[in-house]
């Protein structure tokens, strides 16, 4: 099995996330350092990361948390903030979020052991969606509106094509909801920025067909069979 799916499957992190944990040198196979990321593990292999030895997980979970803002999302972080896995209060198996959501942002989070369905979900070329609704500064026009939807220059990335609905608004702030499968780093608002609408708000109502529904900010819920069939059938 190849080294970043052996990974994945222990639950760790995603595909992605372990290739970066093996070029930095993280991972050992059979006590010596493995930075090829290509490596087949073979039975017998002894596997560590970050000096935990490792295995492969044999019952998955899927949850879904109501991310409030003031937490990252991270496994751990070095400037001690709080981490939505300080959320997960009854959950004794290991997991780790899928995809981000930045500090200052709420809504709708998965976190799984299962790195092979991270890897799916946060991979562009599958195309997940990702709903957000914003409040930003002053009007967002039309014109504005359709430079989101055609595809806008963040800084050295021009994003994909965007689904956007003005909501409401008046003339200190709009609130729109915005759909794009991309995940890049403080995306939205970057977006929004760009044409001159700063984010006051922002929250991740759905990703693709799961929505964030009536589950309170800071709790969490198992998805149901029917949910993690379309994750990974979508």
């Amino acid at each position: 099995m190849r080294l970043n799916k052996y990974i994945a499957q222990s639950g760790i992190a995603s595909r992605r996330k372990a290739d970066e944990l093996t070029i930095a040198g993280n991972v050992k196979i059979n006590g010596l350092v493995m930075k090829e990321p290509g490596y087949d593990v073979v039975e017998g292999d002894v596997v560590e990361v970050s000096g935990r030895k490792i295995e492969p997980v044999k019952k998955f979970v899927y949850l879904m948390l109501n991310k409030p803002k003031g937490f990252v999302t991270t496994v751990s972080d070095e400037e001690g903030r709080p981490t939505v896995l300080d959320l997960l209060t009854d959950v004794s198996v290991r997991v780790f979020p899928i995809g981000r959501l930045d500090y200052n942002t709420s809504g709708l989070l998965l976190l799984t052991n299962d790195g092979d369905l991270a890897y799916r979900l946060t991979h562009p070329k599958h195309q997940v969606y990702k709903t957000y609704r914003a409040r930003v500064t002053g009007i967002l026009s039309e014109a504005r509106a359709a430079k989101l939807r055609n595809g806008i220059d963040i800084g050295g990335f021009v994003t994909s094509k965007a689904k956007v609905e003005i909501l409401k608004g008046t003339a200190n702030s709009t609130i729109v909801e915005i759909q794009i499968y991309e995940g890049k780093n403080r995306q939205v608002r970057k977006m929004f920025a760009a044409v001159g609408n700063k984010v006051i708000d922002l929250e991740r109502v759905a990703m693709g067909e799961l929505f964030l529904g009536r589950l309170k900010e800071g709790h969490y819920r198992k998805l149901t069979q029917q949910e993690i069939d379309y994750l990974k059938n979508c």
